[in-house]
């Protein structure tokens, strides 16, 4: 019997080359997503719990979105996108709130390579660092980080 390809598996580090520049679907941070991150984490913090108290003392008034909750869906749409059966593992990064972000906001992220190498002991290994820029539906940049991973080859990836 025939390998039956399977769809919607991730990027190798052999296929990703520094200088690439690509872009993630969008995702809309609904009330829902706000409420359940809060209860699940214990940021209970007022400015996302009490929207009276938002009103009056957030920027713009609006019903405020934790910086960590952005940055767990934008890894969301990340792994959605490049990560299905390259990722091996998470190493490092650095991480900069750049402006608030609302319930009711669009995000997404995009992406550039800024390098791609194989490890020094397992060549179908490589390290990938990038540079994340999430976006709101305006395209004001929200947060821009820079993980460094551990992904497979082309040829792990394909076994």
């Amino acid at each position: 019997m025939s390998k039956i390809r399977t769809v919607g598996l991730g990027m190798a580090w052999d296929e990703l080359i520094q200088g690439d520049v690509f872009k993630t679907i969008s995702r809309t941070v609904t009330e829902t997503d706000l409420v359940n991150f809060i209860n699940t984490t214990g940021m209970v913090e007022v400015l996302f719990t009490d929207a009276d108290y938002a009103k009056e003392h957030a920027p713009g008034g609006g019903r405020l979105v934790p910086g960590a909750l952005v940055y767990c869906m934008a890894e969301g749409l990340l792994v959605q996108a490049t990560l299905q059966h390259t990722g091996l593992a998470f190493l490092e990064m650095s991480f900069e709130v750049k402006g608030p972000t609302f319930v009711g906001d669009t995000i997404y992220v995009e992406v550039e390579v800024l390098m791609s190498r194989a490890t020094s002991k397992t060549p179908d290994r490589g390290i990938i660092k990038t540079r994340n820029r999430i976006l709101n539906q305006k395209g004001e940049e929200l947060i821009v980080y820079e993980p460094v991973r551990m992904a497979a080859g082309s040829a792990l990836k394909n076994a």
